[in-house]
Order: C-alpha cells, then sequence, then structure tokens
C-alpha cells in the first residue's frame, strides 16, 4: 500500500527524515552502499526474522492452507507472527515484487517498534484485528524508504533506469517507484535541472 498525502501529514515531525536516516543506516550496517539494492531477505536475517511462505507453516490445517491460498483467501499480503520467534509469512499467490513490498512492510512495523495488532475471536469462529491507521501508514511510507530511498531514487532517475531495471534491480513495483519519485520531489528536481542545462 501506498500512504495518502492526507495519511502522511499525520507523521510526527521528523519522521520521513528518520524513515529515510533508517533506510541508509540499516544498508551501511550491511556494508551496502547508498544506492545498494535491500532486500526483505537481508533485512529480515540483519533483525532476527525468519521469511516464511504459507506453505512452510506446517501446523497450519490443509483447509486453511487452500483457502488462503486461492483467489478468495487473495486480500492478505502478509502478517508478522511472534512466539519463540518472530516470523514474517509472505501470501504466495503474489508477484515478487508485491512480496517484497509485503514484506519490507512488516519488518518496517519492527523497526519502528509498533505494537502488534491484536487478534480476537468471536463465538462465531469470526477473526477480528484491531488496525492502527497511523502505523499503517508508518509502516508503508518506510517500507518505501527502505525499498527506494532518495539515494536510490536520484540514482535511478540520473541513470535513465527503466521501470523493468528497477524491478529487476531494487525489487520494488513500478507504482512504488512513481510514487516515491513524486512524492519525494525527485523527478521535480532533476526536471528543473534538466531545463536549466537545456
Amino acid at each position: 500500500m501506498l500512504p495518502s498525502e492526507k495519511q502522511s501529514a499525520r507523521f510526527e515531525r521528523g519522521y520521513k527524515a528518520w524513515a529515510e536516516n533508517t533506510s541508509l543506516a540499516v544498508r551501511s550496517r550491511l556494508k551496502l552502499l547508498p544506492t545498494d539494492p535491500l532486500s526483505h531477505f537481508e533485512l529480515a536475517e540483519h533483525l532476527g526474522v525468519i521469511i516464511w511462505e504459507l506453505s512452510e507453516v506446517d501446523t497450519l490445517p490443509q483447509e486453511s492452507l487452500s483457502y488462503l491460498s486461492s483467489k478468495e483467501g487473495n486480500e492478505w499480503s502478509a502478517v508478522t507472527v511472534s512466539a519463540q520467534k518472530t516470523v514474517v509469512i509472505i501470501n504466495p499467490t503474489h508477484s515478487p515484487a508485491r512480496k517484497a513490498s509485503s514484506g519490507m512492510h512488516e519488518l518496517a512495523h519492527i523497526l519502528r517498534g509498533h505494537e502488534p495488532a491484536q487478534v480476537t475471536y468471536s463465538h462465531g469462529g469470526i477473526t477480528f484485528r484491531d488496525f492502527n491507521p497511523l502505523q499503517e501508514a508508518e509502516a508503508d511510507w518506510l517500507s518505501g524508504c527502505l525499498l527506494l530511498p532518495r539515494t536510490v531514487l536520484q540514482h535511478c532517475y540520473k541513470n535513465n533506469y527503466s521501470h523493468q531495471d528497477v524491478r529487476t534491480g531494487y525489487g520494488a513495483s513500478c507504482d512504488l517507484y512513481n510514487y516515491r519519485l513524486r512524492i519525494t520531489g525527485v523527478e521535480r528536481q532533476h526536471t528543473k535541472i534538466k531545463k536549466k542545462v537545456a
């Protein structure tokens, strides 16, 4: 998901800068350059988090597994489960770019120290989950920064990367790339520079 401008306007002062700096700090700790790709697998390993696809959850009943892997159960992207270890479970039916974004979103919650959502069960067996819109918007923003920080956006735009180049090299969707170019002002900044040179 991409946070709306209305949602991002509710972030505490300095959050966007913190998210950019966190993305660069993580890359530095992992001995990556500021313009290097960062995968959700690398970040998960660094944080001591396990990434599983749904099929790896061997305690899940076959009926639930079949439903969650079907078109009917396609509304979920990823979920974090914490017991003895923290595990992020990713929907195996989604595209690689969506899996990367969903995995990074879950890891962003962990990096930010968000309170986990609570799951409750009704007498009828229906599951409800509390939802914190601000935490979700923060995780959306941070996951975008982790995949495509401003330094990467500038590098890609300046070097005329195609959408395919970004998808292949950084695991990010075209929608996320276009959104981040626009929302960070990188596209506007480089357009002005080109006009001045011309």
